[in-house]
């Protein structure tokens, strides 16, 4: 029995990836995976106390609570770990329109940031038809 794999031990490993932990960011009702962000020790501890997802920016070097000022906030519902504990998975409830930096044609927040996927015979870039505004 491996004890990180079979226990109830929290026992993360922030060593492997530079004292980071990918984060895949699930919305709980229908299952769709919004983001993927990473958390240091201190972005999980902040999740955990504040139940809303804290993460660390990568590019700016810092600590960010998605929301802060877009007001598209993300309730953490579960917090979920995988078998090696170098992996996380929040389940939220979406705060607001969207998720992502980006935004539609006529100026809307993309729900997710997952919004276009890859054609594998072209290797282009499909836009998910169901998100597809009549400009894009």
């Amino acid at each position: 029995m491996n004890d990180l794999e079979e226990s109830t031990q929290l026992m993360l490993q922030f060593k492997k990836r530079d004292r980071l932990l990918p984060v895949v960011v699930q919305e709980n009702l229908t299952g769709q995976v919004l983001m993927v962000g990473y958390a240091n020790h201190e972005a999980l501890q902040l999740s955990i106390t504040s139940r809303y997802a804290t993460f660390w920016s990568t590019s700016r070097q810092e600590l960010w609570t998605k929301g802060e000022t877009s007001g598209d906030r993300l309730r953490i519902v579960d917090i979920w770990v995988d078998c090696d504990q170098d992996a996380l998975l929040y389940q939220v409830e979406l705060e607001g329109s969207g998720v992502c930096h980006t935004k539609t044609a006529d100026g809307h927040t993309r729900k997710a940031c997952f919004y276009r996927k890859l054609d594998l015979s072209s290797q282009s870039l499909i836009f998910d038809p169901l998100l597809k505004t009549k400009t894009e």
